[in-house]
């Protein structure tokens, strides 16, 4: 099993001549990565050194074990919301114990990831379907800009959910620190016109800049507006974050809720950067490069991590041609961190504000969201479910909603098979969906319906009166009813029960029952229960046209 780790895969093939590149996209990287660096963890209340550790380090984790020579690792903002949530449900006596436990969430959820990869689950992927997805995603960008107004505003905030805190906010708004308002909505509007812009130089890296000057200038923090202050100058030490102290039961269901999230959200980002750029995205592979990026962010003093979309973007569009670029990156971020303190500890709190609140605004995808509207009011009705789980319950909450509603969206697609009756058209080969083909017919005595889904407990007894009802709509001289089972996938007990009971049902008909295409799993599932010894092995058929023929033999001989 040990095998299959992929180590230094995002070196594969290198080139002297990639170097440049990769050194110029290594710095880029950097760059964008500094504001996100020091903004989100904010979100989880945890110190912004904290986030520079957690932007060095993965680097280098996913650069040793992870398959892509393209991708970037890094904080993401639904996955800081999310880990926010899970430390929320801890009894955390101090702020260096939510550092710990932010830690131990993350080597929790490397070790899920790399026993994910090892375990070949990356088809786990694809739980959170894409409406929920977007919808989820939505709504924890709601949560993120609800959750900036005591650093736009200096007020504090006690309650949750949308309208609520909002309503408090009224409540209060005699407590409003107004330069702090002032500067975070005016940064916020230089942030959207920047983006508007397409400035060449990331837009939250110039607020940044430009926060940081205005404060050195103005004396920001001599008019009451907060800044970041100190930071530790120092490199991270590696530690093993448990201790006893940490509730494990919080921390094993914390982690599983970050990396369910991290790694779906993560993974839909990944293959779309791999479908525009041409590279291939193994969601196993993934898993334990991310597994490594996890495990050495929480190893020094980090919180969990995922692919990042910005800091992908910008690799690919500078040039980025393998992990060199992720090194190079780790090494600016830990110049920064060593060297640069006094500029650092100057940025005021409204701009780390300002930064999630676009962040946020990014993450809600209005036009995937009108997408989905056009084309299935019904999962339309899934995102809006999925979008007001983090909202209206808080995000951990919201986790378990998303999956419950994925679960229930699955049930509501299979719970009923569409069916179709089959006809032949003269001159033509093969058989034809009568309700879609006007040229197609019937056989006269032998009908023949296609039933387009797997038989499995959930759906048999519809299943059951759904085929009962065709058949007392046949035809009075219809003599055998044959079901192409080509689109039944798999079969259960329950339903190999039914089937019988279906036998039974048309033989008071009139009918005989038969079955054409069954695939092998079905034929032994069956045949273990007696099924096919009760409808008769005369009347299973590999092909529809084999039972035609076998009904014309038996029809010409009466």
């Amino acid at each position: 099993m040990l095998t299959q780790l992929p180590v230094l895969g995002g070196f594969r093939g290198y080139r002297v001549a990639f170097l440049r590149s990769d050194f110029t996209a290594g710095l880029a990287v950097a760059a964008v990565a500094i504001p996100s660096a020091i903004a989100y963890p904010a979100i989880a209340g945890l110190p912004a050194e904290v986030g520079i550790y957690s932007s060095i380090l993965p680097l280098i984790g996913y650069a040793l074990f992870g398959p892509s020579r393209k991708l970037m690792v890094g904080p993401d903002a639904a996955t800081m919301t999310v880990l926010a949530a899970a430390l929320a449900t801890m009894p955390l006596a101090s702020p260096a114990d939510r550092v710990v436990a932010a830690s131990a969430l993350a080597v929790t959820v490397g070790v899920f990831c790399i026993a994910a990869g090892l375990l070949r689950l990356g088809v786990i992927a694809a739980f959170l379907s894409r409406p929920i997805l977007v919808g989820f995603i939505s709504g924890v960008s709601i949560s993120i800009i609800i959750g900036q107004i005591r650093r736009l505003t200096g007020v504090r905030i006690e309650a949750d959910g949308l309208f609520p805190p909002l309503w408090e906010l009224l409540q209060k708004i005699g407590l409003i620190h107004w330069p702090s308002l002032a500067l975070g909505g005016g940064l916020i509007a230089f942030l959207t016109l920047l983006t508007r812009w397409r400035s060449p130089v990331p837009a939250p890296l110039v607020v940044v800049a430009v926060s940081i000057a205005a404060s050195a200038l103005f004396d920001f923090s001599g008019m009451g507006i907060a800044v970041v202050g100190d930071l530790p100058r120092v490199f991270p030490s590696p530690s093993f974050p448990f201790n006893a102290n940490l509730p494990v039961k919080e921390i094993i269901l914390g982690a599983g809720a970050v990396w369910l999230v991290s790694f779906g959200s993560g993974i839909v980002g990944a293959r779309s950067f791999g479908a525009r750029d041409k590279f291939e995205v193994d969601a196993n592979a993934e898993l334990v490069g991310l597994g490594a990026a996890n495990v050495a962010s929480g190893l020094f003093s980090g919180f969990p991590v995922t692919i990042s979309d910005s800091r992908t973007a910008v690799n690919l569009s500078v040039g980025g041609q393998s992990q060199i670029s992720g090194l190079v990156a780790a090494l600016t971020l830990t110049a920064m961190l060593l060297y640069l303190q006094d500029a650092v500890r100057l940025l005021p709190i409204p701009a780390l504000g300002a930064i999630l609140v676009a962040a946020a605004m990014s993450l809600l995808d209005v036009a995937g969201l009108r997408q989905i509207w056009q084309v299935s009011r019904m999962e339309f009705l899934f995102a809006l479910i999925g979008m007001a789980g983090p909202i209206s319950l808080g995000v951990l909450n919201g986790v378990v909603i998303a999956v419950a509603a994925t679960l229930l969206y699955v049930l509501l697609k299979e719970m009923r098979p569409r069916d179709a009756m089959l006809g032949r058209v003269p001159g033509r080969r093969g058989f034809y969906k009568l309700h879609r083909s006007m040229n197609a017919a019937p056989i006269p005595g032998l009908a023949v319906c296609l039933v387009q889904g797997s038989l499995l407990f959930f759906n048999v007894d519809y299943v059951r009166t759904r085929l009962i009802e065709v058949a007392k709509a046949l035809p009075a001289n219809t003599r055998w009813f044959v079901l192409d089972a080509s689109a039944v996938a798999q079969v259960d007990s329950t339903a190999a029960a039914m089937l019988g009971d279906l036998r039974s049902d048309l033989a008071e008909q009139g009918l005989r029952l038969g079955i054409a295409q069954l695939h092998h799993e079905p034929m032994e599932v069956l045949s273990r229960a007696g099924t096919i010894e009760s409808i008769g092995e005369a009347m299973i058929f590999d092909d529809l046209e084999e039972a035609v023929i076998a009904f014309r033999h038996r029809s010409s001989q009466k």
